[in-house]
């Protein structure tokens, strides 16, 4: 090996697993028809004169497979909080109760499950692209490197190593993908 070029495949490794932590926190956000409190992290409410996550100005729980509860810190936020689940596209109608707020999880229907499929694809999709883009600038650094004076043989062997980490990260997307639409179509 040149003793000059040493590839960081820690760092590489890192940041395809960062697109993998990315994917898995926009799996959570997808309904599959089972109550979780994740479900609300994409949802902002208009609170104190700035958008503000739900976790932040009220305590969501899951006490039932079916049932999301926000109990709402600031009285004066509870409409604001049932408004912002109203129109964040969930399909779910938030029902008061004092500074709770249930939130009923209904059945998904055939299409409904159909459509999320498609959604947690799209967002497989963008984490492989991610992937991709982390092998080439490692393949990059690995070219820079090869006119900088790196041999044939240390070439091949440092693109085998990005090649073998994208594998293994690719491979770990589209299983992750397939327990996802497992989930999301299971009745």
């Amino acid at each position: 090996m040149s003793d000059d070029f040493m590839l960081d495949t820690d760092d590489l490794q890192r940041r395809m697993d960062g697109a993998m932590a990315n994917l898995k926190t926009e799996f959570a956000s997808l309904r599959t028809g089972r109550a979780s409190g994740s479900m609300l992290e994409p949802v902002m409410v208009d609170a104190y004169g700035s958008m503000t996550p739900i976790n932040q100005v009220g305590t969501v729980n899951v006490p039932e497979p079916r049932m999301v509860t926000i109990n709402v810190w600031d009285k004066g936020l509870v409409q604001k909080v049932e408004k912002a689940i109203r129109e964040s596209g969930l399909g779910i109608n938030p029902q008061l109760n004092g500074t709770i707020i249930m939130l009923p999880i209904p059945e998904l229907n055939e299409e409904r499950r159909r459509d999320l499929t498609k959604v947690a694809a799209q967002y497989t999709e963008s984490a492989r692209v991610s992937v991709r883009n982390v092998r080439r600038d490692g393949m990059d650094q690995i070219k820079k490197a090869k006119n900088d004076g790196l041999s044939e043989d240390d070439q091949k062997f440092w693109e085998a190593e990005v090649q073998e980490l994208t594998d293994v990260a690719i491979k770990a997307v589209d299983t992750a993908l397939e327990v996802k639409q497992e989930e999301i179509m299971q009745v």
